[in-house]
């Protein structure tokens, strides 16, 4: 078992009388369905410490983690690197107010404006740190309200899309069974059908403020813009007077073998007005950014028009700048690329896998039946966390650091999780 297993055990929260046969993680579990609201069900594992790759359950069990926290842990569990940085950081200055700034804050603004746009950020750029993808979307949001002002009140997005869930970002998320309990949401959003450059060109004109795009949709089950799209969105916007907005909240960062998603289509020559970041972007620490490409983008809130309490903190811009940095040290963009390549090669050859989408290390595995829950749920059991994205496909989005070796254990291990799936679904 885990040395860490037991930490916290005795505290007095809770009335669970605890038997000979409970194990550490049911004991943590009833105590999270008396104290955590009821937001995500269950957990499936109460996880106590990482290392790489890799996390531990409260009862000592280990697994690969190929989902890194929903694509967050860039960089893995425990990276040296980012826990120096964190620990530094917040031994010199945690946290100040929004009247000042830190070295971390501006350095960590200068760095996007270079990732985000490679061949340099038009003049004029800007960008606003928040602490979430939802919060980034949000800001964008906002901002695009200021762009269109009452001339301009409609705003598009695709079928499949997720943006977040607050409710302006909810406004911009397609599925019905997120946005519906909370209706009546901000107005002025419609949904094109995903990939129809013929529906895009009819919708746009000019009472349109612009253009939400996730160059992989990622909660859709990884599916990439197709060629062309993203080239044809920004002729068209620019011809409309609308902005362009793509969010890579969970495609950025190296998460798909380039610094942006977007960088790979259409000749990486599309340069947006808006860019939203988070998840892998703080490597585990919370934190959002909206990239603004441009002097009219980057002006459009001005000072008591949008605020945080917590975007740029001093900690998690470290910890943000440590991420960027070592993924530029260590070459990690050629490596997702390589490893995401070969286990897309290797996925593609298992019995039942029909289709598997996606580049670097954010794909899909398509199964030729609705077993992905069974199959994930068999993998949990194996030692491997994947995420069942849809009824037919498993999402894989791990760390960044992911060995070849490691990737390899996998795909081994798939067939027999399949085949439990499917003898479950038969029984």
């Amino acid at each position: 078992m885990s040395e860490h297993s037991t930490a916290g055990e005795h505290s007095t929260v809770g009335e669970h009388s605890a038997t000979e046969h409970d194990t550490a993680g049911e004991r943590w579990t009833e105590r999270y369905r008396g104290a955590v609201m009821n937001t995500f069900g269950d957990p499936q594992r109460v996880l106590v410490r990482g290392e790489g790759a890799y996390v531990w359950d409260a009862d000592g069990n280990r697994y690969l983690d190929l989902l890194g926290g929903i694509a967050v842990n860039a960089l893995g569990h425990a990276h040296p690197s980012l826990v120096a940085a964190v620990t530094d950081q917040l031994g010199t200055l945690g946290h100040v107010s929004n009247f000042f700034t830190t070295p971390a804050q501006v350095m960590l603004a200068e760095r996007l404006l270079a990732v985000v746009s490679p061949g340099g950020a038009p003049a004029g750029s800007r960008v606003f740190l928040a602490n979430s993808g939802t919060e980034a979307n949000e800001a964008a949001l906002k901002l695009t309200r200021r762009h269109g002002g009452r001339g301009r009140p409609r705003v598009l997005a695709l079928e499949g899309a997720f943006h977040g869930r607050t409710m302006g970002a909810l406004s911009l998320t397609h599925k019905a069974a997120y946005r519906e309990p909370f209706e009546p949401l901000p107005g002025g959003v419609e949904f094109l059908p995903f990939g129809d450059l013929a529906a895009l060109e009819a919708a746009l004109g000019d009472d349109v403020a612009a253009l939400f795009l996730e160059p992989v949709q990622g909660e859709a089950g990884v599916r990439p813009l197709p060629d062309g799209y993203l080239a044809a969105a920004r002729r068209l916007t620019q011809e409309a007077g609308a902005l362009l907005v793509l969010d890579e909240v969970q495609s950025g960062i190296g998460r798909t073998g380039t610094w942006m998603a977007h960088h790979a289509l259409d000749g990486g020559a599309v340069v947006p007005d808006v860019v939203t970041l988070a998840k892998g972007l703080g490597g585990g620490m919370p934190i959002g950014a909206v990239v603004a490409l441009g002097e009219h983008a980057a002006t459009l809130l001005g000072p008591g028009q949008h605020g945080t309490t917590f975007g740029g903190n001093p900690v998690a811009a470290a910890a943000a700048l440590a991420v960027v940095d070592t993924i530029e040290r260590e070459g990690l963009l050629a490596h997702v690329a390589a490893t995401g390549a070969a286990l897309r090669t290797a996925l593609a050859g298992v019995d039942g896998v029909v289709e598997v989408r996606g580049t670097g290390l954010l794909l899909a595995v398509q199964l030729d039946a609705p077993v992905a829950k069974g199959a994930a749920a068999a993998l949990l059991e194996a030692g491997f966390i994947v995420n069942p994205v849809r009824e037919d496909a498993l999402r894989l989005a791990p760390p960044l650091v992911l060995t070849a070796e490691q990737a390899d254990s996998f795909v081994e291990a798939l067939p027999a999780a399949l085949a439990a799936a499917r003898q479950a679904v038969s029984a």
